[in-house]
């Protein structure tokens, strides 16, 4: 389940970040990024608790889209250590985000 927090900043964050860190940028606006939700959901299921998922609007933080080159949207961008190590673009169904984020995570 995702839980909704408030951070001072990305970088804070991902400092301070004990596992990896999934970032899904989307727009309210964006049919894509709803069904991503509920695939969100699934995968964080499967990975029991092994990657943090993070939501960002890019329409409320359009620097950080311009930051990490979001141009299309649903983007997730796994971090490790604070630095991006995996990009995902579009809609995927959650076997595969698990298939695809799984090589990075312990």
């Amino acid at each position: 389940m995702a839980v909704k927090q408030q951070f001072k900043s990305l970088p804070d964050l991902l400092a301070n970040a004990s596992r990896p860190v999934l970032v899904d940028f989307y727009a309210e606006w964006c049919g894509p990024c709803k069904m991503m939700a509920k695939v969100l959901e699934e995968a964080n299921d499967d990975l029991q608790g092994r990657v943090q998922i993070v939501k960002i609007n890019t329409e409320k933080y359009p620097g950080l889209a311009s930051q990490y080159e979001i141009t299309a949207l649903p983007t997730m961008v796994l971090f490790e250590n604070g630095k991006p190590v995996k990009r995902l673009e579009g809609l995927i169904g959650s076997d595969e985000l698990v298939d695809r984020l799984r090589p990075f995570l312990r």
